[in-house]
């Protein structure tokens, strides 16, 4: 009996995902995710380039607080003048708040004339659940080492009026003047705000 208990324990372990918390410092999570023209998209097709991973709901007033001032695409420009891969992630699962098709996910970039490089799809909260991922907007910026150098909050006002975003501290801006200038980022780990990321059922 303990050795049926325990062939049943190691295939448990087995079937189930193998993601590593994400750590500073350390190799990014690695992921492949379709983008909303159905292309496969993957960290590693990126490697020797900073990546900037932003996890969006365009149903969240604190996402719409960042579009609608264009304060996000104003940094998604200057990111792509930098040579830096900016890549919006949706994670909303089907039926949930946010969640986008491929049709509606290019229509939404346009409305809103985001900057970003691409736009990928993770209805399944596959590559949200490797970065564990909490609100949004919850932004990732991963060196050309592949190394993640930040994770947290795009500053530090969390509220979702816009007027708070006068006078207030651009964490990621920050912390892309650091890697730009190859210095370490002063503040790499800050508190994300937001909506919670609609995941659905973990599978």
């Amino acid at each position: 009996m303990p050795r049926v208990l325990a062939a049943i324990a190691i295939a448990t372990t087995v079937s189930a995902p193998a993601f590593a918390s994400p750590t500073l410092g350390q190799p990014a999570p690695a992921f492949q995710a379709v983008d909303a023209a159905r292309r496969t998209r993957s960290l590693s097709e990126f490697r020797g380039k900073t990546v900037v991973l932003e996890w969006t709901n365009n149903g969240c007033p604190y996402v719409q607080k960042h579009y609608n001032s264009g304060n996000m695409q104003g940094l998604q420009r200057q990111a792509a003048k930098d040579g830096v891969v900016w890549l919006t992630v949706i994670s909303s699962a089907p039926g949930m708040q946010g969640y986008l098709t491929g049709p509606q996910a290019r229509q939404w970039k346009g409305e809103v004339k985001a900057a970003s490089a691409d736009v990928l799809l993770d209805p399944k909260g596959t590559v949200g659940r490797a970065y564990e991922a909490k609100s949004t907007p919850h932004i990732f910026i991963v060196d050309k080492a592949g190394r993640l150098a930040y994770m947290g909050g795009i500053d530090d006002r969390p509220y979702s009026d816009p007027e708070s975003l006068k006078g207030a501290t651009n964490y990621v801006a920050a912390a892309l003047g650091d890697i730009k200038a190859g210095r370490a980022v002063a503040q790499p780990a800050t508190k994300p705000y937001g909506c919670s990321v609609k995941y659905g059922s973990a599978e």
